[in-house]
């Protein structure tokens, strides 16, 4: 079974950094598509990054610039780096994982979330 865990949430002022990490077990991050989600309170969960299984990388358009969406293969590990931090960035976000060979990605598998909160 697929688990995800996420980690490296925390409080930070606007402009600071936070990076993000989620380890994935009973699956190979290597051979599927993997992405960051994000919720705020009253608001819809929205695709912040996402990593394909060959490496390629998107973002949206609220974030890009300033996050990054990696991979460490050997550790079976993505993280998501996140700079210039906003207020608006506050929000839980959660490590997906794609049904593999899914087209367009089929995200099905979820962590349980890390709260991040930028204080202005």
């Amino acid at each position: 079974q697929v688990q995800l865990v996420e980690s490296g949430g925390g409080l930070v002022q606007v402009g600071g950094s936070l990076r993000l990490s989620c380890a994935a077990s009973g699956s190979i991050i290597e051979i599927n598509a993997m992405g960051w989600y994000r919720q705020a309170p009253g608001k819809q969960r929205e695709l912040v990054a996402a990593i394909t299984s060959g490496g390629a990388t998107n973002y949206a358009d609220s974030v890009k610039g300033r996050f990054t969406i990696s991979r460490d293969i050997a550790k079976n590990t993505i993280y998501l780096q996140m700079n210039s931090l906003k207020p608006e960035d506050t929000a839980v976000y959660y490590c997906t994982q794609a049904r593999p060979g899914s087209y367009p990605p089929s995200f099905d598998s979820w962590g349980q979330g890390t709260q991040v909160t930028v204080s202005s």
